[in-house]
């Protein structure tokens, strides 16, 4: 956990479109989603883990604490139940609403902060630098 703790930038990503897309969101929305390059910033105190999300559009916060469920509301406005946890190394989110299930990982690679986001078939993958 502690080598994700720190900024980060975006400077690549992958089927950020299909996942968007198998997400429900409109052609608007994709064409934002697929612009942006994400500032996130991840800090640990004790259980507690924020991730903290800046764009040119929006920006969000969300505090954690680790392998609890709660109530989190989406850069993208879902209002979802939430855990995070680690295993393995990697920060592992999953968010469920409405029957729905998607899962972001978080992990350092290479000195690069692989980010994975999955729903149903639809995978994305985004990497940052350390900033």
């Amino acid at each position: 956990m502690d080598a994700l703790c720190g900024s980060w930038k975006m400077v690549k990503s992958e089927n950020v479109d299909d996942y968007l897309k198998a997400l429900g969101h409109d052609d608007e929305l994709r064409q934002i989603g697929n612009i942006v390059k994400p500032m996130i910033t991840i800090s640990q105190d004790g259980d507690t883990v924020v991730v903290k999300t800046e764009t040119s559009v929006k920006s969000s916060e969300s505090s954690f604490i680790l392998g609890q469920e709660l109530d989190h509301t989406t850069i993208d406005n879902r209002n979802c139940k939430s855990v995070v946890y680690v295993d393995e190394g990697q920060l592992v989110h999953v968010q469920k609403w409405d029957g729905n299930v998607t899962t972001i990982t978080r992990e350092v690679k290479d000195g690069q902060m692989i980010v994975t986001l999955t729903f149903e078939d639809a995978v994305a993958v985004c990497a940052y630098d350390r900033v």
